[in-house]
């Protein structure tokens, strides 16, 4: 036992070693199992063979299986385990049918957090109704307040009129399917004019709408130089 004590007390100390080395650090809390942590997975895997700022980047991505405000409680959770005190957390999640109150009031709770620390920031990366309308500003300006069912379909059409085949919420290449066959660029400009044109209103009120594209632009900045250019102007 004692043996075993000690092993884990060196794993956590070269863990703390390896954390004070990254000066850039995100902690993606996501609401879905397969989705978003899959999309999220392919910034994290160029970030890291960027030979740039791979020793620089930190990107913990974490699936959740929770919704609204139980992700920014598993997120609180994990803050406190780990004792993070530096860094940015992202909250991933989606409106689907849950009541404006919880819907909005990750945000609410992230203003209070963001008080208590100015070294440690929360982020609400929320997609109303789902993460698939973000997937859909790669290939058109969309406004119509639909059903996710809808967004499904569009991401459908378009996939097989690439010959991709069909939509699926667990497919690994994602990232890849946005980043090469979509518009990065214009899916970035696309989200930003939705919220802007809705300046003042709550996230609820917000539908469609999306500010998953603010984690994007964070993470665009540590691409290697031929991926980040179809991101940025």
């Amino acid at each position: 036992m004692p043996k075993k004590a000690g092993m884990e007390k060196w794993k956590k100390k070269r863990r703390q070693e390896h954390l004070e080395l990254k000066k850039y650090r995100y902690y993606i809390f996501c609401e879905g199992q397969q989705t978003e942590p899959l999309y999220f997975e392919g910034f994290k895997k160029l970030i890291e063979e960027n030979p740039v700022y791979k020793d620089m980047v930190l990107i913990e991505i974490e699936p959740c299986q929770a919704e609204t405000m139980r992700v920014i409680g598993k997120a609180e959770e994990y803050v406190k385990a780990n004792n993070v005190r530096k860094g940015q957390v992202w909250c991933l999640y989606d409106k689907d049918s849950f009541p404006p109150e919880r819907f909005n009031g990750v945000v609410e709770r992230i203003d209070s957090l963001n008080k208590e620390n100015p070294e440690l920031q929360y982020h609400a990366g929320w997609s109303n109704e789902c993460i698939e309308f973000w997937f859909m500003l790669h290939f058109a300006y969309y406004t119509s307040n639909n059903h996710r069912a809808e967004y499904i379909s569009f991401l459908n059409d378009k996939f097989r009129e690439l010959g991709i085949g069909k939509y699926q919420k667990n497919m690994k290449d994602i990232f890849d399917i946005l980043l090469d066959k979509g518009n990065p660029k214009l899916a970035i400009r696309y989200a930003k004019r939705i919220i802007k044109e809705h300046e003042g209103k709550t996230p609820t009120e917000i539908a469609p709408g999306t500010k998953v594209y603010e984690l994007v632009e964070e993470l665009v900045k540590y691409l290697p130089m031929e991926e980040k250019n179809k991101f940025t102007e």
